[in-house]
């Protein structure tokens, strides 16, 4: 499985006329944070591809059409064919199985936060948002043998590629995530990388924590599972 992840900034080579070019061999986008929803139609439209998305701190003019409240504790469950929206697919607060290659995604949007901004939240309320998850992933495990593939977050884990301001603090609560329920990948933005060749990726324990600010290409053909 090939993957474009993205976050914060553009990048020219995706946002140009030779995208397909350079990205035609992607079998789905996600979206770490902090990028605009026309960016990811620009995408969709170019490549034709899935994209799945997490909110970050920043361009945030399409916050409350995706994340109602109201629907904030629902997972996204198995189906044959998700509909994806033309702007993509926000899975901030939920759970989602793509039934083609069996790849299982969850997604926890936003900063830690400091100041009175959308899309930020305590130690506590990023807590009470993995909670809500813990049904579907549990039933995963059941079902599949595993809980998850891969967590879209748009902060980074506590004392993993993060800073020390509050803005840019990693969340605590990431690595019990982690601890418990074992993602091969957690793939966040949020710290920009201004040195091309600063360090993008660390381990905790089972899971390969990837900063992918502006893009990155993850590529792991042993990613899902086909299997019903």
């Amino acid at each position: 499985m090939r993957i474009l992840c993205i976050s914060d900034d553009k990048d020219r080579l995706i946002y140009s006329e030779h995208v397909k070019e350079h990205f035609k061999n992607i079998d789905l986008v996600i979206g770490a944070g902090d990028l605009s929803v026309s960016y990811y139609e620009f995408i969709i439209s170019s490549l034709n591809k899935p994209l799945f998305f997490v909110f970050g701190n920043h361009n945030l003019e399409a916050f409350n059409r995706f994340m109602d409240p109201s629907n904030d504790t629902k997972s996204v469950h198995d189906t044959k064919k998700l509909d994806i929206a033309y702007s993509g697919e926000c899975i901030d607060g939920k759970v989602y199985r793509d039934k083609k290659t069996g790849l299982i995604i969850a997604g926890l949007g936003g900063s830690y936060k400091y100041n009175k901004g959308l899309s930020q939240y305590t130690e506590f309320q990023m807590k009470m948002r993995i909670l809500k998850l813990v049904p579907r992933l549990l039933i995963n495990k059941i079902r599949y043998g595993r809980y998850l593939d891969i967590l879209i977050t748009h902060s980074p884990p506590l004392g993993f590629n993060d800073d020390k301001d509050n803005c840019h603090r990693g969340f605590s609560s990431f690595l019990t995530f982690m601890d418990l329920f074992k993602p091969k990948y957690l793939l966040h933005g949020h710290i920009h990388l201004i040195d091309s060749n600063a360090r993008r990726k660390v381990v905790y324990r089972r899971t390969k924590v990837i900063n992918v600010y502006k893009s990155y290409i993850l590529e792991d053909d042993k990613l899902g599972n086909k299997k019903s």
